[in-house]
């Protein structure tokens, strides 16, 4: 891989194929109280658009209301980070990989501490979700 200096995603790899995978961490998020507000195809996206063939790559855009109105109300500015960026990619024709963006980066990115145990929360249910996955 390489370093940019900072860790800005919390990650997993799922032995599941690429379809099943999207599927359980959409199951996952749900149990977990998230909502799925936008999602962008990204290899139908490519495709379209440069011609170009790439593996499969969905960003699901997560959001937990209670989480993302007291974020707001500590810093109107986190709004240019939501909703929560889920990335689920093939890794082969059996496995996926998991990546979302840390939820810890609003406070780090801001600089407003009140967000830090809003984050905490969010990480942590983000967290035992991908941990749920790979058991």
């Amino acid at each position: 891989g390489y370093d940019c200096g900072m860790e800005f995603t919390i990650a997993a790899d799922l032995p599941l194929p690429y379809d099943e995978a999207v599927t359980a961490v959409r199951a996952g998020l749900a149990d977990a109280g998230f909502g799925v507000l936008t999602e962008i195809d990204i290899k139908a996206t490519l495709k379209k658009k440069l011609d170009v063939d790439v593996e499969p790559k969905i960003i699901l855009g997560a959001c937990q209301p209670a989480f993302a109105h007291a974020a707001l109300q500590a810093d109107p500015r986190v709004a240019a980070i939501m909703p929560c960026n889920v990335v689920v990619s093939a890794d082969g024709e059996a496995r996926s990989h998991i990546e979302i963006l840390d939820p810890a980066t609003m406070e780090e990115f801001t600089g407003t501490a009140e967000l830090g145990p809003i984050a905490a929360t969010a990480r942590q249910r983000l967290t035992e979700m991908l941990e749920k996955l790979v058991a």
